[in-house]
Parts: C-alpha cells; sequence; structure tokens
C-alpha cells in the first residue's frame, strides 16, 4: 500500500490525495508536523516539506513531479490529456494555482489563520489576511471567465488543474473564506468537483481547534 507524508489543509498534499483517489490507488495517510523538522522525515525528503509520497519501492517529493509520475505509472482515468496544447493548458493552471494563487490567496488566509496557531508561531498578521481577502475575488472572477467558456477549467474534460483549484478552495472553504454567492458558474463548478467519490475522504478532515462549517462537507452546499 501506498503511504502518503500529509498536513490535512496543505493544498498541495489535497491535490495528490485527490489524484490517488481518483485512481483508486489505496493510500495510507500519515499527518506529519513537517514544521518540527524531524530527522526520520529530512531523510525521507531534505526539503523538508509535504507531501512525501511513498509508491512502487520510491520516496517522493514535490506535488507536481509525484502527480506526473501517477499519471504515467497509473493512467486510468486519465487526469492529463493526450494532445500536447491540451497538456501545456492543464500544466499552467496547475502552476496558476500553486504558486500565483497560493502566494496571493491561500499562504494570506490558511497560512495565517491556522498554521500559525497549530505551529505557535503567533497571531496572525491582519495585513496579509486583507490582502487574501481582497485577491482571492480576482482569481474567482478569473476561474468564472474560464468557465464561462469551458465545461472544466482547462477544457471539455475534467483534470489535474480542477483537482489542483479544489485543493486550494477546499482548504479555504474549510475556514470560511471562500464567497460562493460571488459565482454560480464556480459554486456549480465546486460542488460537481467535491461530489466526486475521490473528494470523501479530504471532506471528513478534522483540524484540533478548527471546526468546519456547517457546509464544508455538504455536497449541496
Amino acid at each position: 500500500m501506498a503511504k502518503l507524508y500529509h498536513v490535512p489543509l496543505s493544498p498541495f498534499c489535497r491535490k495528490v490525495r485527490l489524484s490517488l483517489a481518483e485512481k483508486r490507488i489505496e493510500c495510507e495517510l500519515t499527518e506529519e508536523r513537517y514544521w518540527e523538522q524531524d530527522p526520520d522525515f529530512l531523510r525521507r525528503n531534505p526539503a523538508g516539506k509535504v507531501p512525501v509520497l511513498k509508491i512502487d519501492g520510491m520516496t517522493m517529493a514535490e506535488s507536481s513531479a509525484i502527480c506526473e509520475y501517477l499519471e504515467e505509472a497509473y493512467p486510468d482515468p486519465q487526469l492529463m490529456p493526450k494532445d500536447p496544447k491540451q497538456r501545456y493548458e492543464v500544466r499552467r493552471l496547475v502552476s496558476w494555482f500553486d504558486d500565483k494563487f497560493h502566494h496571493e490567496v491561500t499562504s494570506k488566509l490558511v497560512y495565517e489563520r491556522v498554521n500559525k496557531k497549530v505551529m505557535k508561531k503567533g497571531f496572525p498578521d491582519s495585513t496579509n489576511v486583507k490582502a487574501g481577502a481582497k485577491a482571492i475575488k480576482y482569481h474567482l472572477d478569473y476561474m468564472a471567465w474560464l468557465l464561462d467558456r469551458r465545461r472544466w477549467l482547462a477544457g471539455d474534460v475534467m483534470t489535474l488543474a480542477d483537482f489542483a483549484a479544489a485543493a486550494h478552495l477546499s482548504a479555504l472553504d474549510y475556514i470560511s473564506d471562500v464567497d460562493w454567492n460571488r459565482s454560480e458558474v464556480v459554486k456549480d463548478w465546486y460542488a460537481k468537483i467535491k461530489s466526486r467519490p475521490a473528494f470523501r475522504r479530504i471532506l471528513t478532515d478534522q483540524v484540533p481547534g478548527f471546526p468546519p462549517p456547517a457546509h464544508y462537507a455538504d455536497l449541496d452546499f
């Protein structure tokens, strides 16, 4: 069985978890307090980051590299298109969410509101929280623009781009930081993706001291 070292609200871990679940790969989850720099964990990943996946006799780090490996080693169901232009668009959007969205939104909200307390690093920085709350509106509008033109974020079929976006938004939704009323098309997209069997385990996550809102696990909001 595969083993994933993760943190429940990490969008990078959630992206890998969604890929594993969609491909029906059984995986044991081990929560890793990576900020404590445990020597055993650093031997698994000297970068000291999650996720780390043990599978097929290998120990893997970096979420996008892990997801691309899973796509090549376990191609059914397919999460990356075969057409090079479509694959580019998926990779572009995965990078958008894991880089730009993470820097402007997730790190400003989830990390400030939750991670600081869990890691005992003080109180949230109100300037960062305000910046994240402002930036997410722009990103939701961009998603709405894409979904007005496509069935899914990167095209006509669900791809890793949708899982990357959903990984970030689900972590934010856990702390009620997504205004689902801002865009009906984005809300419908999220309801559709969180209704997938691959999402079930994520919707049962619990972070001590941070209970999720009532709508978090409600498939109909």
